[in-house]
């Protein structure tokens, strides 16, 4: 047998074995008792669909190959400037639309802070991080604690937020500098567990599993968003009054501190701190050579990603107007880190690209309710097949040699 087609019998052997427990077998309660019903024609659609997808696959791979490796293309890439001004323009255009579409832009636009945050620990100093959420419930909870508690509002609680959870990362920072690879991961990922189990358990504080509710909406200059009310944003601009005003400031809210932490992260990755941290990526033992203290690096790089996640959780909470530790489970921070590496890591386009698969995607399959979560599956199958290495491989680097060598005022290498 040709080995196209056996690698494409066995993949559709391989997926009758998977789907047949799951699909072909459907428990149906019938008059108390319970009994089964076979679905065995979806199993058959699901092989043939795998097996002439393999099939597919293996022949273009096969055809790429016997190709003649292709030359280098002189064309440069398109203006990142020019990129980034269309994206903006486009998103500043959302609220032109529905509130559906607001709604989806909005929690886009947090995955994306929470994206770029992570983006600073993972993709460009290296640090696998697997309890991300943890910083992010400690913004929200920050909002929570501080505004039922002291009666502080939004704006107030938002620079605290971020102080607060860059204290954590520094915190959570400290007990691992010496670890690295599969050790990192595993206590970062009971770290995010442990604040969890805290959030849940002192209720005393954190309202446990019942949450914090009645939490405040972020105001235009101290005037809300009510319905009635003499110092409301409608009555001070003599408008009427519409609940969409309150959702499309909320979304212009988060596309300026998503704006910001772009800023912030691409204005810091040019300055010394951001080339310690993509050397540290690259080699530690290099970095001490050079006297940079490896153990500064990465406490910062903890505390910056994790102020941004602060910030993110900050509006999250605020947006919800309630928290619970059900919000920031352990699929939260793997599906931050999805878009971390299926956008690519180190790739500021690629993390908001990302972040609009995962979130759109779903939403797309929500016409096929029992199927959405293997369309999911399937569809980031396809996108890791097509892009192995991310959305966008490839960066611009943070400083070139021509750069260093005009401020420098030395000649550049011929």
């Amino acid at each position: 047998m040709h080995p196209i087609l056996r690698d494409a019998s066995l993949a559709a052997l391989l997926s009758v074995a998977l789907t047949a427990p799951l699909i072909g077998v459907q428990m149906i309660d019938v008059n108390g008792g319970v009994t089964f019903a076979t679905h065995l024609d979806l199993v058959v659609y699901a092989a043939a669909a795998v097996f002439l997808g393999r099939l597919a696959f293996g022949w273009m791979r096969a055809l790429r190959s016997d190709r003649k490796p292709p030359q280098p293309s002189k064309r440069r890439g398109p203006n990142a400037t020019a990129v980034g001004l269309i994206g903006i323009v486009l998103a500043a255009a959302v609220p032109l639309t529905n509130s559906y579409y607001i709604d989806i832009g909005t929690t886009v636009l947090i995955y994306v802070m929470l994206g770029w945050g992570l983006n600073l620990v993972v993709g460009v100093a290296g640090l696998l991080d697997l309890g991300y959420a943890a910083f992010y419930a400690v913004g929200a909870y920050t909002v929570g604690l501080l505004s039922t508690w002291f009666g502080f509002s939004f704006w107030a609680c938002l620079p605290l937020a971020g102080l607060f959870a860059a204290a954590f990362g520094v915190l959570l920072g400290l007990p691992i500098l010496r670890l690295r690879g599969d050790y990192l991961a595993i206590v970062t990922l009971g770290f995010g567990e442990i604040v969890r189990i805290v959030l849940l358990n002192w209720a005393a504080v954190t309202g446990g599993p019942n949450g914090i509710g009645n939490l405040p909406r972020p105001s235009f200059f101290g005037l809300p968003f009510a319905r009635s009310g003499p110092e409301t944003f409608a009555g001070f601009f003599g408008i009427h009054y519409a609940p969409t005003q309150r959702v499309i400031f909320q979304y212009y809210v988060i596309l300026l501190l998503a704006l910001a932490t772009n800023v912030l992260v691409c204005w810091l990755r040019r300055r010394p701190i951001g080339r310690a941290w993509e050397a540290l990526r690259e080699d530690e033992i290099a970095v001490r050579a050079m006297g940079i203290n490896p153990t500064r690096v990465k406490l910062s790089a903890f505390g910056t990603g994790a102020m941004l996640a602060g910030f993110a959780g900050a509006f999250f909470a605020a947006r919800q107007g309630f928290i619970s530790p059900e919000s920031f489970t352990f699929s939260e921070s793997a599906t931050i880190l999805a878009i971390v590496v299926l956008g690519g890591m180190g790739s500021q386009v690629g993390i908001v690209l990302a972040a609009l698969v995962l979130v759109v995607l779903p939403e797309i399959g929500r016409s096929f309710a029992e199927y959405r979560m293997l369309l999911f599956g399937a569809g980031m199958i396809a996108i890791m097949v097509w892009r192995p290495g991310g959305l966008v491989r490839t960066r611009s680097p943070s400083i070139q040699l021509r750069q260093m060598t005009a401020r420098l005022g030395l000649q550049p290498a011929a």
